[in-house]
């Protein structure tokens, strides 16, 4: 934690421009299948997904996309851009196709951004196996998981955030904070284990 510079820190929502790729209905809205249901116990059945951004020094903006493991918390996918578009959601979904092993068809939860919508998103995920939910319009605690993961990823980042003056510095600085929250950050609500060694653990049981 202390070799990233990850510290907590106060961080200011509305100054931070929460991100919202809302567009209303441009595409398939998929019914919401889990309800503010958030007690998945086994790894690899229940993932969600965002995109979220954050200002970097030199003022521009970078978008992440994110796919996270309910039960686990751990990240299975991630990706970082200068721009919320097709790639950077589909980079993510190839990510997720790498370490998504055998025999899995978990369902994978969003909010009703544009990107997840439409047909190549549904049709990727479809080719997985993956059984598609949304959050109801405008209700971010319907992805209650994301919010979280993001929320705390800016407060305990905030100043290495602010040190980044470009993106590939940005990309740099996310991907070693994936890893360690991965490997390295315990939580209580994964029995003061790691995300990938609560996973070895559930899995092993």
């Amino acid at each position: 934690m202390n070799e990233l510079g990850v510290q907590p820190a106060m961080y200011n929502r509305r100054k931070n421009n929460h991100y919202s790729s809302y567009k209303g209905t441009v595409g398939k809205v998929a019914d919401n299948l889990l309800n503010q249901t958030f007690d998945a116990t086994s790894p690899f059945t229940v993932l969600h997904t965002d995109v979220s951004q954050v200002r970097l020094g030199d003022s521009t903006w970078a978008y992440m996309s994110v796919i996270l493991d309910q039960a686990t918390k751990e990240v299975l996918a991630a990706s970082v851009s200068q721009s919320s578009n097709k790639l950077l959601i589909m980079d993510t979904l190839s990510q997720l196709e790498d370490n998504l092993p055998n025999n899995f068809n978990p369902i994978i939860h969003s909010d009703q951004g544009w990107h997840y919508q439409l047909d190549y998103y549904r049709e990727k995920i479809d080719s997985l196996g993956l059984i598609q939910s949304m959050s109801r319009k405008g209700n971010c605690l319907d992805n209650a998981p994301m919010e979280s993961f993001f929320h705390l990823f800016k407060v305990e980042s905030q100043p290495e955030i602010k040190k980044c003056k470009n993106i590939s510095q940005f990309t740099q600085f996310f991907n070693k904070y994936v890893n360690w929250y991965n490997n390295d950050r315990i939580s209580n609500k994964t029995k003061n284990m790691s995300p990938v060694d609560y996973r070895t653990h559930v899995l092993a049981a």
